[in-house]
């Protein structure tokens, strides 16, 4: 009941639920939405502008219609949000678990692992991890974990500091209960409020960077529907076109505002620091 008290008062968040549940929602109904085959190609309408009889937001340089590709690169940026983000929560979650709670040369070492990793930008060592492991669907979640899961390492290894001293985790050493017990019932659930958090706000992160690599040609090929590969194909057409970018960009910067706002909203209602 607070929580839906707290969606109420929350305008931002409200805006950020409708954002994203239109982006979820295009994805599962993608075939029912979508007016036209995203891959099914008509050279006689080619290049058509948005209004077009049969075609709202027009068609692209091989005729394809616009609205359809856009509707269905829904799918490919959340599947690779969603699977990226679940794969960093659980590596990562579970090295900075251990780091923290059992610390010694192993926590050290991982910590310096993480310190040089974050000295990259994000997105170059994403992009470099990508061009060593190939093309592909699971190349670039691979590319994308790998260059994320540290985040989650780091913030949870802190939590875990804090959490290891407080009392109820001294009581229930002292009255016998095995370190993994410890961990998992009584540290884990007071830092999942945390992962969530880190994975709400790192899912847009993830669905930009996908679309930057997918630009530059090193993510999702043509002809699959991804709006970073939609972007670098309208390049030679902005001129004459610019349906061809303007759409799929807006729809890659709406979601991920969506989902910016829907992890600022999880951030007011799960950090006891942010809240009224």
């Amino acid at each position: 009941m607070i929580t839906l008290v707290r969606i109420r008062r929350n305008g931002l968040g409200i805006i950020g639920l409708i954002l994203a549940g239109a982006a979820i929602l295009a994805a599962f109904a993608a075939p029912l939405l979508a007016p036209h085959d995203p891959l099914n190609a008509d050279f006689t309408q080619s290049l058509k502008p948005p209004g077009t009889a049969g075609h709202p937001w027009g068609t692209d340089q091989l005729g394809r219609d616009l609205l359809s590709r856009v509707i269905y690169g829904a799918r490919i940026a959340l599947f690779i949000g969603l699977c990226t983000v679940l794969l960093t929560a659980v590596v990562g979650g579970v090295l900075g678990l251990l780091a923290g709670y059992f610390g010694g040369w192993p926590g050290a070492v991982l910590m310096r692992l993480v310190d040089v990793q974050l000295s990259f930008p994000f997105i170059f060592l994403a992009l470099t991890i990508n061009a060593i492991v190939g093309l592909g669907l699971r190349n670039i979640i691979i590319s994308l974990a790998a260059a994320g899961w540290v985040v989650y390492a780091r913030v949870v290894r802190g939590e875990v500091l804090s959490v290891k001293q407080r009392e109820y985790v001294h009581a229930a050493a002292a009255l016998g209960m095995g370190r993994g017990r410890i961990l998992f019932r009584h540290v884990l659930p007071n830092v999942l409020p945390s992962i969530i958090i880190v994975a709400s706000l790192q899912f847009s992160q993830f669905i930009v960077a996908e679309a930057a690599i997918s630009f530059l040609g090193f993510g999702v090929q043509p002809p699959t529907p991804a709006w970073g590969s939609m972007l670098s194909e309208s390049r030679d057409h902005l001129y004459v076109a610019w349906w061809l970018a303007a759409f799929p960009g807006a729809a890659l910067a709406v979601t991920a505002l969506g989902i910016n706002l829907v992890g600022d909203w999880l951030r007011d209602v799960l950090d006891p620091k942010f809240r009224a």
